[in-house]
């Protein structure tokens, strides 16, 4: 099959987000030479994988401008070319180590204020510079590969169709638009025109991709346009290499989270760390809960039965997730956590489901991810915001062999059957290749 060249817009393949992986999974059959990636400073780390593409441009300071006074907040990136293989030249143009006290005052302080007095939409005027339409056009793809989760990336990919027309598919990750116009006096303002723009651009996708089926039925009546759903594939001959299999608990059983902490999760947490507390406290036993993130949360030390681990390589995850006797997925249950992750499907679903570990869901009733559990089946499910819910159906699955091995079993022929990368990728290639037949306009 004789793939086309793409150009991906506003998201790197790497091994350590969400929206990394599914990229490698989706496009992994690609020559490396077919493929290019265009995306901002702060989404390019030393995790980017160069065997799938080597041919980035980083969107600097000569693509956006920054406004008084986030001018005098935000860092200055380097505008241009970046060849990922040879990081010896990379270092004075890609921040690998963004300060992390940096970033939290911008995003606990003032981002916050800019937000309320309705600043933050307009922190920046974005063009295309002449160094990036001079690499686009020597790269000159046939396709354009598109995501975004803010106003500037709607702006941006805009702006590229404007300057070169070419067919595109444009694939929604999470449901950012909602968030948009719930705070500061210009939140109307800002729905509205954001919401304008964003329409636009999906006039201009000849594809339309969403993550989650639920996601595409919404966004149909929303938009009043059809979307596909994508999400992320998974190579099963990698994860059978150490699938679990047996259903006997350790002697000190672990229940384990591998993600991120923050918006949508880091309540939850909490939450569950207490269950397991209660848990232990009335079954008797000694159950961890392991947190797999790149930092402990600051709770943590109240919790002598909650420990933290830090992210391993992604080769590693089949042999970590079927050593835990547990693997949770756990949602926020506030009003603004649900607003962004109602649609979403978490990357790592599928990969829980394929490495044989029992699933337990804690999240809110109305998200993709319990609609897809229950339909399905393929995991424990606790949709009331309870410790004592939650209590209640841990112990259950914690003293009954027969529940674990049933839902693990199911959950691996559903990974099988509706997950399997290739099932998965040959539909994506095929309707990229129909879409790159398209009439160049």
């Amino acid at each position: 099959m004789l793939l086309p060249k793409v150009l991906i817009i506003n998201q790197p393949f790497n091994s350590n987000t969400g929206g990394g992986i599914t990229l490698s999974n989706l496009f992994g059959n690609w020559e490396r030479n077919k493929l290019a990636v265009a995306c901002s400073g702060y989404s390019l780390t030393e995790d980017m994988d160069p065997k799938l593409c080597n041919n980035y441009y980083q969107l600097g300071s000569k693509e956006r401008k920054w406004i008084f006074p986030f001018n005098l907040l935000r860092r200055k990136y380097y505008s241009g070319p970046i060849n990922i293989d040879d990081r010896a030249n990379n270092n004075d143009k890609i921040v690998v180590k963004k300060s992390k006290l940096r970033v939290k005052l911008i995003m606990d302080f003032i981002v916050p204020i800019f937000d309320y007095i309705g600043l933050s939409h307009f922190q920046a005027k974005l063009k295309l510079s002449s160094s990036f339409c001079k690499w686009l056009d020597e790269f000159d793809p046939d396709i354009y590969y598109m995501q975004a989760s803010s106003r500037e990336d709607i702006i941006l990919c805009n702006e590229i169709i404007k300057y070169k027309r070419r067919p595109v598919v444009f694939h929604m990750m999470d449901d950012w638009p909602s968030l948009i116009g719930i705070k500061g006096f210009m939140k109307n303002f800002w729905k509205r025109k954001i919401d304008k723009e964003f329409r636009l651009l999906l006039t201009r996708a000849d594809l339309l991709m969403g993550i989650s089926e639920y996601m595409c039925e919404v966004y149909k009546k929303r938009y009043g346009k059809a979307f596909v759903t994508f999400h992320n594939p998974i190579n099963l001959n990698f994860w059978k290499k150490v699938q679990r299999n047996n259903y006997q608990l350790t002697k000190s059983p672990t229940l384990l989270y591998a993600g991120r902490i923050g918006l949508g999760i880091n309540k939850s947490l909490r939450n569950i760390a207490e269950a397991i507390k209660k848990v232990n406290k009335e079954l008797h036993t000694d159950i961890k809960f392991i947190i797999q993130a790149q930092d402990a949360p600051n709770w943590i030390k109240n919790y002598k039965n909650v420990d933290h681990r830090e992210f391993v390589k992604y080769e590693d995850l089949p042999t970590v997730f079927s050593k835990a006797d547990f693997l949770i997925l756990p949602y926020d249950f506030s009003t603004e956590s649900l607003s962004y992750i109602k649609y979403s499907m978490p990357t790592k679903a599928p990969e829980y489901m394929a490495s044989g570990t029992p699933i337990v869901i804690f999240a809110p009733r109305d998200t993709a991810l319990v609609q897809y559990a229950e339909k399905y089946h393929w995991a424990t499910v606790v949709t009331e915001n309870s410790v004592a819910v939650l209590t209640e159906k841990l112990k259950k699955l914690f003293l009954d062999i027969s529940l674990r091995e049933q839902v693990a079993k199911t959950a691996k022929n559903i990974a099988e059957t509706r997950h399997e990368s290739n099932l998965v990728v040959r539909e994506f290639e095929q309707m990229i290749l129909t879409v790159a037949g398209k009439k160049k306009i």
